[in-house]
């Protein structure tokens, strides 16, 4: 048995998207973007969000997607407020500030992972009102966020409305975009309702690699199409990426797989409740991170694979389950932490 929690990005490639890319490979197509699949992905993503205008680029990868993303709605003397544990702040080794021409990430704080309301409208009235001072520039809010907690809906539209009445674009990090929708029980367009640009991911989702830039605005489109390009992330056989991103849209593939993911993560969850594993933050989706004694980390570890994060007499782990997680894979994790 291969116990392997590390992250959802360890899973394989669904079969519906395995397939996908096999049958892609049939022929010629034309390159960078111009395939027939792509026209199709524009129009469902246009559907799925009630964007009717917007436009999509795909990538191969979730720091390209938010660093481009980003770059489009801020200019470099501008701000770009995040939590303090955001995914742009912690693990992007800097791209976003790169690729923005030197935006400044502005750290916020909040609870759960979370940004506080009262904590973004006292950094929003700091910033801008001189030229001594950064401007005014974009907010990046995570959905599912980093701490594996969730924003609800209602906590999205009071900061993306704090931020619009604020003059800031906004900007959703999806990478676990359909896990959110999933546990939530809400539509992507209830999702996405707030926001001006969507890093839409597909990679931790059962996608072999790729995720998509999505622009409510269109007319963004012409200077994000040359940001990737001058980012080296405009794929010649771009086929592949849009046959990936088609076979994921069709038939709630994306919603299942989250769906799946989020079950083994929730049963998961319960069972470290029951055998006494502190949680540093409460879990609502596919993402865990708890305490458990140093002594069954030693005997879980011998078989199964995840992260721990410290070095704490009870280290502080990370385990994320994907969307093939089976009920057995999961019980016999928790055999192993329960001695």
């Amino acid at each position: 048995m291969n116990l392997n929690f590390a992250s959802d990005n360890t899973g394989p490639v669904a079969g519906p998207i395995l397939q996908a890319i096999v049958d892609a490979n049939a022929g010629a197509a034309m390159p960078y973007g111009n395939d027939p699949w792509m026209r199709q992905v524009t129009e469902q993503i246009r559907t799925l969000f009630n964007w009717p205008e917007a436009e999509v680029l795909l990538v191969a990868t979730g720091t390209g997607a938010n660093a481009l993303a980003l770059a489009g709605l801020v200019q470099p003397w501008e701000t770009v407020l995040c939590h303090r544990i955001a995914h742009i702040e912690e693990d992007e080794c800097g791209a976003p500030e790169f690729y923005t021409g030197g935006a400044k990430l502005v750290l916020i704080d909040g609870a759960q992972g979370r940004i506080d309301k009262d904590a973004l409208a006292a950094m929003i009235a700091r910033t801008g009102g001189s030229v001594h001072n950064v401007q005014k520039g974009a907010l990046s809010l995570t959905n599912v966020t980093e701490a594996g907690t969730l924003y609800s809906l209602d906590q999205l539209g009071a900061l993306t409305g704090m931020a619009k009445d604020a003059g800031i674009r906004t900007h959703l990090d999806g990478a676990r975009f359909a896990n959110a929708c999933a546990a939530l029980d809400c539509t992507a367009a209830e999702m996405v309702r707030g926001f001006d640009m969507v890093s839409f991911g597909g990679t931790k989702n059962g996608c072999m690699g790729v995720e998509a830039i999505v622009m409510r605005d269109p007319a963004h489109h012409w200077e994000m199409q040359l940001r990737r390009k001058r980012a080296a992330q405009l794929w010649s056989k771009h086929r592949f990426l849009s046959a990936q991103m088609l076979a994921y849209l069709q038939n709630d593939l994306w919603l299942d797989n989250a769906r799946a993911a989020n079950a083994a993560g929730q049963r998961l969850a319960k069972g470290l409740r029951d055998i006494g594993a502190r949680m540093e933050w409460e879990p609502q989706a596919n993402m865990i991170f708890c305490r458990l004694p140093r002594s069954a980390h030693d005997k879980a570890q011998a078989e199964a694979q995840y992260y721990l994060m410290d070095n704490a007499e009870e280290p502080l782990c990370r385990l994320v389950c994907d969307f093939t997680k089976t009920e057995a894979e999961v019980d016999r994790l928790l055999e192993l932490f329960a001695g």
